[in-house]
């Protein structure tokens, strides 16, 4: 019994080493170091290079990131995201993506039910938080609060689009 009990302790410690290392490792990356790392967000991936923002996501910050996934990607509307990577559309990818970044380190915590953060494109995400989820317009996050060196990324289910384009 106490050999048991003592193998769930050194198992247990194990356990949160290997977790710090990686959170450790991940604060040490870039929100678009992060993003590349993540086989679920390569859309968001090639759509922050199709609109030149690799460099600024990639600076000092910090930013947090409301990042869609790949499936809130192939939910739009067919042909909606390869217009929009086409250099000609290059204004409304940017401010598309654009309106899933706010200025500074938003943590979860931080958030509140009925909160508006103006976001870099210029107009503002609603929060909304009911029975311990959070939306952010209406996009659901399904992981919070995952620290890069130059803020924090939020995941979504959705692309959120600036109310000015609806």
């Amino acid at each position: 019994m106490k050999n048991h009990k003592t193998f769930k302790i050194v198992l247990g410690a194990i356990f949160f080493m290997f977790l710090s290392l990686n959170v450790s490792k991940a604060q040490s990356k870039d929100i678009v170091d992060l993003a590349v790392g993540n086989e679920n967000l390569s859309t968001l991936v090639a759509a922050v290079k199709a609109g030149g923002l690799v460099e600024t996501l990639k600076g000092n910050g910090p930013f947090t990131v409301f990042a869609p996934t790949n499936e809130a990607f192939a939910a739009l509307p067919a042909g909606t995201l390869e217009m929009l990577l086409k250099p000609e559309n290059k204004d409304k990818l940017v401010a598309i993506l654009t309106y899933h970044v706010v200025p500074g380190k938003v943590m979860s915590t931080d958030l509140s039910n009925g909160q508006k953060a103006k976001t870099v494109q210029g107009e503002n995400v609603m929060v909304e938080i009911s029975y311990g989820n959070v939306k952010i317009s209406g996009a659901k996050v399904v992981a919070a609060d995952v620290k890069a060196s130059n803020g924090v990324v939020h995941v979504i289910d959705k692309v959120i689009l600036p109310p000015s384009m609806n």
